[in-house]
């Protein structure tokens, strides 16, 4: 007997049980050909998967229980074929039909699984210890180096950087990435950008002081807040894993989807996609990579809105988070408290990004809701945004036109989700009214 059909759940739903980025993209090239016999009945959904081998693997999903079964031997929970007809599921391309033998045999079938160890137990604790004293009698080994060449780029002038070029600061970041510290890699990779505009000495030597003031903490580590701490591996690139972030408290929230920008630093694709929590009024930042050859991920994209709990990474001034487990929505909460973020003015967003600065000396951009107007370029001076106040700040197009700004202000102030940086703010969307529909429109 085919029973009632259960609440279907959107893509973005399905994509965050993924546990990472790369079952994500796995379930989005599972073709359909693939799927043989699929059905539904109730909350059961169920489908048989050709794989690599001769033999389809058996899938049965019971989406109340939150049971994902699959025959493949893929360890991750759920797998890509779980995920994949989760989302034929979503798509309402499972039609209902009476379950067939090998549903009830799965799902009655005790589950098998090795015995979890709590979030942050290691299975070999001073073996990870001693890893993690090499790596950081590594890391400090390079900063060392880093210390050294940074202290020959101001005795001997910034000329020497200039006539280098990109392939004088690439191999140190390559010495960075030796000696396991990505994130001074990533830092120093931005300075032959700024080699050539106008001013870039000042830039340069900025960088290069940021640089200088994180090797100097990794030096003191030990000493200092363990926020700061945090902070500071977070920079230098230690990594921190999924799990462990997910085993931290979590903010659970309606959140919306505000802002989105994607871009290539040193041939890395990445996407940011920054979210508002309603109730809680907090941002934070769901930051993905994009495998080689592989698409952006869209588990959350501009304009979506969800209830479900972030999980924060540690550190002071972090913002970064995952996106844990979807939540039913209150409906009692439904309605309460504003949509969107504060407005604030340029001054006040210079105030907010300083605050950060104090907290974390490192970070490049602070997400604003800016009520301002464009202002088009004049004589030398670029683009700009335009208070209330007829304060003014730089627009940071890329070399593009904001026309889609221009159009949705047509000479008036509207609100601007933006990036603010060190230099100027980067528009990310425009904000309908609270009330009138709530658009989120791209600014550029």
């Amino acid at each position: 007997m085919v029973s009632e059909a259960a609440e279907v759940w959107d893509r973005p739903r399905v994509l965050r049980l993924a546990a990472d980025t790369a079952a994500r993209q796995a379930a989005l090239r599972v073709p359909g050909t693939a799927w043989i016999g699929t059905g539904r009945s109730g909350a059961q959904v169920w489908g048989r998967c050709r794989g690599s081998g001769a033999t389809p693997y058996d899938v049965v999903l019971d989406v109340d229980a939150a049971r994902w079964l699959c025959g493949c031997p893929s360890r991750k929970v759920p797998c890509k074929h779980a995920l994949a007809l989760l989302l034929r599921w979503s798509d309402g391309l499972v039609d209902a039909h009476e379950p067939p033998e090998f549903v009830a045999r799965r799902l009655g079938a005790p589950a098998v699984a090795t015995p979890a160890r709590p979030a942050g137990e290691l299975a070999d604790p001073a073996a990870a210890a001693a890893r993690a004293a090499a790596r950081t009698e590594r890391v400090a080994g390079g900063l060392d180096e880093l210390s050294t060449w940074i202290g020959d780029q101001v005795r001997t002038g910034l000329a020497g950087l200039e006539r280098g070029g990109w392939s004088a600061v690439d191999t140190v970041a390559a010495r960075m990435v030796d000696a396991q510290a990505p994130g001074v890699a990533g830092l120093l990779r931005r300075i032959p950008g700024e080699l050539g505009r106008e001013g870039w000495p000042e830039r340069v030597l900025e960088q290069l002081a940021a640089l200088h003031l994180l090797v100097q903490a990794h030096r003191r580590i030990d000493t200092l807040p363990a926020d700061l701490a945090a902070t500071v591996r977070g920079h230098v690139g230690y990594p921190v894993s999924r799990a462990d972030v997910l085993a931290g408290p979590a903010v659970e929230d309606e959140w919306l989807a505000v802002g989105q920008l994607d871009t290539v630093e040193s041939k890395l694709e990445s996407r940011r996609v920054w979210l508002w929590g309603r109730h809680s009024r907090r941002w934070a930042l769901w930051l993905t990579f994009v495998p080689p050859g592989g698409a952006p991920d869209t588990t959350v994209v501009l304009g979506d809105r969800f209830v479900g709990r972030l999980h924060f990474y540690p550190g002071a001034g972090q913002l970064r988070a995952v996106v844990g487990e979807p939540t039913a929505a209150d409906p009692a909460l439904a309605h309460r408290g504003e949509p969107w973020p504060p407005e604030d003015g340029l001054g006040t967003a210079r105030r907010r990004f300083a605050d950060l600065l104090a907290a974390d000396p490192w970070a490049a951009r602070l997400p604003v809701l800016l009520r301002a107007a464009p202002v088009p370029p004049d004589g030398d001076a670029g683009w700009r945004l335009r208070d209330a106040d007829g304060i003014c700040c730089p627009l940071l197009v890329g070399g593009a036109e904001p026309w889609p700004l221009v159009a949705q202000g047509r000479g008036r102030t509207v609100a601007v989700m933006a990036e603010w940086t060190a230099e100027g703010a980067r528009p990310l969307a425009v904000l309908g009214a609270a009330g009138t529909g709530a658009a989120v429109l791209r600014a550029a």
